[in-house]
């Protein structure tokens, strides 16, 4: 599914507007808080949903070669892990719902776990 197309449906705040990243496609949803299981068991392609808002969420997600990133329960990075993740090419969104509506939101949208 379209990043534009889950951002409209979930009203996301999309964080790193200048990447115009609206048709790269996520191919399967993660949501952790644990970034080792990230690294671990997400697939390439797919749209985390996190509550962790530091630099090295961005850094797993270009090591994972994830399709974007989904800050959940209102929060929100600070302006240098935006201008990191805006470099390396990495979407951000931003929700105020909680991690577990995200994820059941996306699911029942069409995007599955790995």
């Amino acid at each position: 599914m379209k990043l534009d197309q889950i951002a409209r449906q979930l009203e996301l705040t999309d964080l790193t507007p200048e990447l115009k990243s609206g048709d790269r496609e996520a191919t399967a949803g993660f949501a952790s808080d644990l970034l080792s299981d990230v690294l671990a068991h997400a697939s390439a392609g797919s749209l985390l949903v996190t509550v962790q808002v530091h630099l090295n969420v961005i850094a797993v997600a270009v090591h994972a070669d994830l399709a974007g990133v989904i800050f959940a329960a209102g929060r929100s990075p600070e302006e240098p892990v935006r201008a990191k993740a805006v470099a390396e090419g990495v979407p951000l969104f931003a929700s105020t719902l909680p991690a577990f509506d995200l994820a059941g939101r996306l699911y029942a949208m069409g995007v599955r776990g790995v």
